[in-house]
């Protein structure tokens, strides 16, 4: 699935203009064959929990195994980095990824935190975990990924170094072509010598992959048909969410795990606020995610192809996840 950029730039008090975009992707998205939804939709305030739950999961090894990496080489990140004044997280989540890696801190400078997320309950939690930090200002971005960088790029201090942080394999969740062009407007914002810290899932057994995306709780099932609650709620739409299952697919010639929603049956759903009617058959799906999973030196290749240079990896043997820190030519 390739996923173009969200149509908008979230904000509070733009909630009509959000609407109207949320439309015309659901619109643009449900018209392509095959059918699709973009995974950025897949968070809003239930989303996130859901999916904060997911990471927590005894199936879904990735958050435990960054963690890890993220307590054992912490120190180690940020003497490669630094002097660091400034670190940007994309996709913040709950904020303890970030805790973990300042944790190991061992000079407590002022240092600015800036947090990209388009979910608003991700950042609030995000905050909570990070408030109590001390010598830590922090500036929340409402935002798609690119005009959150661009915003960042203004507020920029003149002096010391930027780390980016793009952790939780949220990398995965673009095609390759539009991972290297992220990657690519992540070099634009910073300076020669700055960093950029990606986590990456590795390739894995299909079946350890399976039971990652289709866990036996139920609990990313309900995160995947969840998307089909928030389109009924916003849009005014009438999908029959028991008419749906989840399904997670690897496909390994693409080395990609996939997420559909498959219809039970042959049915029409309408959406009012996109003015669209949706004709699915018995057995069709809506592709909501993908993950790519990646060999270890494929990372260092795509960060090389965007502008960077390798620094240091360390790779989770026993969970196949890797942290690999870059620097900005």
């Amino acid at each position: 699935m390739t996923v173009r950029p969200p149509s908008f730039t979230a904000r509070p008090a733009q909630d009509d203009v959000a609407r109207a975009a949320f439309a015309i992707d659901v619109q643009y998205y449900l018209s392509q064959d095959p059918k699709q939804l973009p995974s950025y939709y897949l968070y809003d305030a239930l989303g996130s929990c859901l999916f904060e739950a997911i990471c927590r999961l005894p199936w879904y090894p990735i958050t435990r195994a960054e963690m890890r990496l993220l307590e054992a080489h912490g120190h180690e990140i940020l003497a490669r980095a630094g002097p660091v004044t400034s670190i940007v997280e994309l996709g913040s989540g709950s904020g303890e990824k970030l805790a973990a890696l300042l944790s190991a801190r061992r000079q407590r400078s002022p240092l600015t935190l800036h947090l990209i997320d388009l979910s608003a309950t991700a950042l609030s939690l995000s905050e909570r975990t990070l408030v109590a930090l001390d010598d830590v200002r922090i500036a929340t971005h409402q935002a798609a990924y690119e005009a959150g960088l661009e915003e960042v790029r203004g507020l920029r201090d003149a002096h010391g170094r930027t780390v980016v942080l793009f952790l939780g394999s949220n990398v995965g969740n673009f095609d390759p072509p539009g991972a290297e062009a992220l990657l690519s407007a992540i070099r634009a914002t910073l300076r020669p010598g700055d960093s950029l810290l990606i986590g990456a899932d590795l390739v894995k057994p299909a079946a350890v992959l399976q039971l990652a995306y289709d866990d036996p709780l139920g609990v990313t099932a309900a995160f995947n048909r969840n998307l089909l609650v928030r389109i009924n709620r916003e849009l005014g739409a009438d999908f029959d969410v028991d008419e749906f299952a989840h399904s997670a697919r690897w496909n390994a010639q693409d080395s990609r795990v996939e997420m559909h929603l498959v219809s039970l049956k042959r049915q029409t759903v309408r959406i009012e606020a996109a003015g669209t009617t949706v004709n699915l058959d018995d057995g069709e799906s809506i592709w909501t995610e993908s993950s790519y999973k990646y060999q270890a030196h494929d990372i260092v290749a795509l960060a090389e192809r965007a502008g960077f240079k390798r620094d240091a990896q360390w790779v989770d043997t026993s969970d196949r996840f890797a942290l690999t820190l870059v620097q900005a030519l």
